[in-house]
């Protein structure tokens, strides 16, 4: 048991020791050869602990996301011997990984056409436009795992993954936003094409292989199977990258959510009652419909920037999943725009300002998203929300209409 215990003191020593000097700029080669001996038989538990003391010790997030694949590199052999997660078909992590089969193919795929489209099949072209299409659809893969996998982990302290990952999903993202766009221009250049696809292919197989080898292990030993439970009654919201579940993975009776029975039971009780409010009184139904109703997403972050609540409109613009309900409002955001999320919150509560707003172009929507702090009657800082609307009709308005003008027989 001393000699095990040894061992493994030493093994996180030359773990450290590795990252260290690769981030010094050592290269994955000279490193392996001087240390495979000791990380032999590292697990991807240890490693990600590692990369998280480094985060601990003040290594930048970036500069972690920057090397990460390099770290994968240099521990590749250890990786490669850890089973596979076992899961059946239904449970979280199967449809995860059944949606990574589905890309590896997509990828070849993709492979095969631009080599076509190369020696001037014509043809080949309008079919790669449609598998780039298909591979944008990966969003909801990566948006499942960053806002229902990624909450679960953090709550249990394993918060690496949201802070590293992310950033690389957001990479991938771009690097979608530009093949899609190097194959729709009005002189799409088969070269120009290739070289960013190949960038492209790379990333995402890595970003596969962190999952299986690293993501997926590690949460299958953190989660509860309460917990898995309640992420899958949660993906469906998100949806799926050419996948549908089956149910042939069931969890067990008692993995029932406790939070969850615990809010039906306080609806029952509630329901029927009113609720005191500044300008009337309404009950828990009325409340609830008149949030999801609004013509806006609409979070709610208290005064410890918590997510607390966010509306479940009919039309809404960002995923959102109950799984960020107490989270961080900054680990919600992706490692890029989290120092701006922390500048306005800063602002907010000290009374610098209250208002903050931006808008951006999603595809053919203009989006409009403002924040405002909130403040009791004594000038207390309790909290803000976030209200987001899709403006591109408002922006189209002109003249005038008025009320019923569009209704036959009620124009003036």
């Amino acid at each position: 048991m001393s000699e095990h215990i040894n061992n493994v003191s030493k093994r996180k020593e030359a773990l450290k020791e590795v990252i260290h000097r690769l981030h010094a700029g050592e290269t994955v080669e000279d490193l392996q050869e001087k240390f495979g001996d000791a990380i032999r038989g590292a697990t991807a538990g240890e490693i990600a602990e590692a990369e998280r003391a480094m985060i601990g010790e003040g290594v930048p997030v970036s500069e972690i996301q920057r090397l990460c694949d390099l770290h994968v590199a240099i521990f590749r052999e250890s990786l490669d011997e850890e089973p596979a997660p076992e899961s059946l078909p239904g449970h979280p992590v199967f449809t995860f990984r059944m949606e990574n089969e589905v890309t590896m193919r997509l990828l070849e795929a993709m492979e095969e056409t631009l080599k076509a489209w190369q020696v001037g099949e014509e043809e080949a072209l309008d079919s790669l436009r449609k598998q780039a299409e298909n591979l944008k659809a990966i969003e909801k893969h990566y948006s499942r795992k960053e806002n229902l996998l990624f909450p679960y982990l953090e709550k249990k302290g394993f918060e690496g993954p949201s802070s590293v990952m992310w950033g690389v999903d957001n990479e991938i993202r771009d690097e979608i936003k530009q093949f899609r766009n190097d194959v729709h221009g009005a002189n799409p250049d088969p070269a120009t094409a290739t070289i960013s696809f190949e960038d492209l292919a790379n990333d995402i197989r890595e970003m596969i292989y962190k999952e299986e080898k690293i993501l997926f292990p590690e949460s299958l030993t953190r989660l509860s199977e309460a917990e898995w439970a309640e992420i899958r009654q949660q993906e469906e919201d998100i949806g799926y990258f050419d996948v549908t579940p089956r149910n042939t993975w069931q969890p067990e009776e008692e993995a029932t959510s406790k939070n969850q029975l615990e809010s039906v039971e306080e609806e029952e009780m509630n329901v029927d009652g009113l609720i005191s409010l500044d300008t009337g009184a309404l009950t828990q139904e009325q409340i609830n419909l008149m949030l999801t109703h609004l013509p806006v997403d609409v979070t709610f972050v208290d005064e410890n920037n918590e997510v607390r609540y966010f509306s479940q409109g009919r039309e809404r613009i960002f995923d959102r999943s109950p799984a960020i309900i107490g989270r961080a409002v900054t680990s919600c955001h992706p490692p890029q725009s989290v120092h701006r999320v922390e500048l306005i919150l800063d602002d907010f509560q000290s009374g610098k300002r209250d208002v903050a707003e931006f808008w951006i172009q999603m595809g053919e929507n203009f989006v409009y998203i403002r924040y405002f702090a909130l403040r009791n009657a004594s000038g207390e800082y309790k909290g803000c929300i976030e209200v987001t609307q899709e403006i591109s009709h408002i922006r189209s308005l002109e003249g005038e209409q008025r009320l019923l003008d569009d209704v036959p027989g009620y124009a003036d």
